[in-house]
């Protein structure tokens, strides 16, 4: 059965009709209230039951088929495929990404403490082994949804960290509030699948694939301010790049 749309077209808008279409589907699969698998009515009905032309519809059906969040079934009809969150490999972090694509961000807070660095972190952060940062590692979904396990390592003279702030805000906001003006990452992005503490947080089946990205980010003065490592749910996530000659 298909399911209805709750859409509001306003049609003194100077936002054309197709593009607020577009819109509104977009945010309903972001909300999860169009969850993956989710059956769309055909082009006629909804043109009838939203009030816009058949051609209004078609075009914005094709822009959402081309972005991958729709998918045409011959003989089954248009699919919500998934609810990915696509990120800009850009210096910003997940919580500002979400915030920005309107997707509720919510954050757990599995560990915080202040820690001597061991001598992995400490190369990466470029201080001394055995200084002292916060290691935090958080449960960060949208929604109701887990998106990514995170871990990170920050030392403690770049800023003053909690736990109780680290479930409101998100990391990059809190150091560009302390002073932090972020001037390049050293980033990697990588593949694994899920061990079973991975799975269970995530919502997910142990071996279910995971994408990896490890971070090591360097402010305008050239201080290494945040390390990190971090896993996302693969079905849900996906990083984007633009390519330039």
């Amino acid at each position: 059965m298909a399911a209805p749309l709750d859409i509001t077209i306003d049609r003194s808008s100077p936002v054309p009709l197709y593009h607020q279409l577009v819109h509104g589907i977009e945010s309903a699969i972001s909300a999860g209230s169009l969850p993956p698998g989710t059956m769309l009515s055909n082009e006629l009905a909804l043109a009838k039951e939203l009030h816009l032309s058949r051609p209004t519809v078609r075009k914005a059906m094709d822009e959402l088929v081309r972005s991958g969040l729709l998918v045409r079934k011959r003989g089954v009809g248009t699919q919500v495929v998934a609810s990915e969150v696509r990120r800009p490999v850009r210096l910003t972090s997940l919580y500002d990404d979400l915030t920005e694509d309107s997707a509720r961000p919510r954050t757990e807070v599995l560990a915080f403490r202040e820690e001597a660095a061991a001598a992995e972190v400490a190369e990466r952060l470029g201080i001394a082994a055995g200084a002292p940062v916060y290691y935090l590692k958080r449960l960060r979904s949208r929604g109701e949804t887990p998106l990514a396990i995170m871990e990170n390592w920050v030392p403690t003279s770049i800023a003053e960290l909690s736990a109780e702030i680290l479930r409101e805000r998100g990391l990059y906001a809190l150091l560009r509030e302390a002073g932090v003006n972020f001037r390049l990452a050293n980033q990697k992005i990588g593949a694994a699948v899920a061990t079973k503490a991975q799975a269970d947080l995530l919502h997910t089946t142990q071996g279910a694939a995971l994408v990896t990205m490890a971070r090591t980010a360097t402010d305008d003065v050239g201080r290494r301010v945040e390390t990190g490592r971090h896993v996302y749910r693969a079905d849900s996530y996906s990083f984007e790049l633009t390519l330039s000659a």
